[in-house]
């Protein structure tokens, strides 16, 4: 009787196990046909087996608003590489939504360039940004006019999709505070960043970990092209503002426009941070132990690699507060230039695009 009972009882588990496989075995072909069906109700453009083969394996699905700079087709090889491991092998580029602001030249006259080179690889162009929303996961704003950033990036945070907005973060203080403020009402995680704080030491300067030391003065430089429709700063400069609060980091109290290619600011402890507009990037820092320049600017990839992992883990690398304080800088550069160089003080420039904001938002 035990015998036969037990023979029963392992005929009964070979059923279950058997069960078990082909219960998986349907679930995987239903998750694959699952796929297949959505990918022939969203048709995209042919593309090669081996970026078929990378997005296969992808976890996220970015889609990108604003084919309007360089960064769009540089950001999406680095991501889209076959070959590409760590954060950006689980993301991959696979919509893309135009943009474009006709009145100004570096983003209108490149948007069908930068659109036709995505639609080549098989990346999907969208007509509009909700449309678009509904086939990815993870958005990067790239509009380089940072005008539209506000009203774009409603429907995304809306959505509940992780942001990351490129530089600038929008054309006016006021913009920035309330992208930062959605976000946060809404638990969207969303950062914004220049590529020149990532990838070539400088966090380890800020930090007090190099050979100068803990830092007590820094003078960043980049190039500063102006465009009209924004503050001086926000176009080129920000790259170089990026660069002195990434080794400076917060705590700026007054900004002085000592002339057109020169801002000084003053931290609370004392601490001096000068931007200079110049050929190139980097900057000259005064640390305890040693002065000197720091090493070469190294590219996209640091700042691509910190998008991916910001995707996947929903940790912005840059705070909020310390973006919007390198917004209120380059704001009140242009205040001070406006009362013929004389100290601004940072906390009432913020104060002043806060109350347009909360204004704005009571109506």
């Amino acid at each position: 009787m035990n015998r036969g009972w037990g023979l029963l009882v392992r005929v009964g588990k070979m059923r279950i196990g058997l069960l078990a496989v082909g219960v998986g075995a349907w679930y995987l072909v239903t998750v694959v046909n699952s796929r297949l069906l959505g990918a022939e109700e969203n048709p995209v453009a042919p593309a090669g087996q081996e970026h078929l083969a990378k997005a296969e394996q992808k976890l996220l699905r970015a889609g990108m608003i604003g084919l309007t700079t360089s960064h769009v087709i540089a950001f999406t090889n680095l991501i889209n590489d076959p070959k590409a491991t760590g954060p950006l092998a689980q993301v991959e580029v696979v919509a893309g939504f135009p943009g474009g602001i006709q009145d100004n030249p570096a983003s209108w006259d490149r948007r069908p360039k930068y659109t036709e080179e995505l639609r080549k690889r098989g990346i999907r162009i969208y007509e509009s940004i909700p449309e678009m929303l509904r086939d990815v996961d993870v958005v990067l704003l790239e509009e380089v006019d940072g005008r539209p950033h506000l009203e774009w990036a409603r429907p995304v945070i809306e959505a509940g999709k992780p942001l990351f907005i490129d530089k600038p973060l929008a054309a006016n203080l006021a913009d920035c505070i309330e992208i930062f403020q959605l976000a946060k009402e809404k638990g969207v995680p969303c950062f914004s960043s220049s590529s020149l704080r990532f990838g070539w030491g400088l966090e380890e300067i800020r930090e007090g970990r190099s050979r100068f030391g803990k830092v007590k003065k820094c003078i960043a430089w980049s190039p500063m092209s102006i465009e009209p429709h924004h503050p001086d700063l926000y176009w080129y400069g920000i790259h170089g503002v990026e660069i002195l609060f990434t080794i400076m980091g917060p705590g700026c109290q007054t900004v002085t426009r000592e002339g057109p290619e020169k801002v000084v600011g003053l931290w609370k402890d004392g601490r001096v941070g000068i931007f200079e507009a110049r050929k190139g990037y980097g900057a000259y820092v005064e640390g305890d132990k040693e002065s000197g320049e720091v090493g070469k600017y190294t590219g996209y990839q640091g700042l691509v690699e910190e998008i991916c992992k910001f995707f996947l883990t929903g940790k912005p690398p840059v705070t909020m507060e310390e973006t919007l304080e390198i917004y209120t800088f380059m704001s009140a550069a242009d205040e001070s230039k406006a009362l013929g160089g004389k100290p601004v003080q940072m906390q009432e420039v913020y104060q002043k695009a806060l109350q347009q904001v909360q204004a704005r938002r009571k109506k």
